[in-house]
């Protein structure tokens, strides 16, 4: 499992989580989503630009009572996700084009450590200016979804 962040002049690098879905559960804990990702990568990144929001999915790890009670503690402000509405988050479109780029390379990653490796080194490569066009877009994304009265819509 690999987590990242984009935002307007930003970008954390992918964070490879070890382990996944062994002991109990399939996925990602709150305690190790915290240790892994929001109090190396997260609350560093927040205490610069402190002006700015943190947008999630509904993801157990992220929706868990420690979680929420953790970023409230170090004041990372969070966009609302409505229980029953479509993901907007543009990280979603970001992992599209990784994947895209990932399927047009001539020797496609056969292990995990290769993909770790491809992943980290594509992440690089995907201009900027593609990743702010993501993120700026989420006040048309949140004003359609509105318009389609939660429906869908072309994003």
């Amino acid at each position: 499992m690999i987590w990242g962040a984009i935002g307007v002049n930003q970008r954390v690098a992918p964070v490879v989580f070890q382990n996944v879905g062994q002991g109990r559960g399939n996925g990602v804990s709150a305690d190790r989503y915290i240790n892994q990702v929001l109090h190396p990568y997260v609350v560093p990144l927040f205490q610069r630009y402190w002006n700015c929001l943190f947008q999630q999915d509904n993801a157990r790890p992220h929706t868990a009572r420690a979680t929420q009670d953790f970023l409230r503690h170090k004041n990372v402000n969070l966009l609302p996700h409505p229980a029953r509405s479509p993901d907007l988050n543009p990280i979603e479109h970001f992992w599209d084009i990784m994947q895209r780029r990932i399927n047009a390379l001539a020797r496609r990653p056969r292990t995990a450590a290769e993909l770790r490796a491809a992943v980290t080194q594509l992440w690089a490569q995907v201009p900027q200016q593609q990743i702010n066009d993501l993120v700026l877009s989420m006040y048309r994304r949140c004003a359609a979804v509105i318009n389609a009265q939660g429906g869908a819509t072309r994003y």
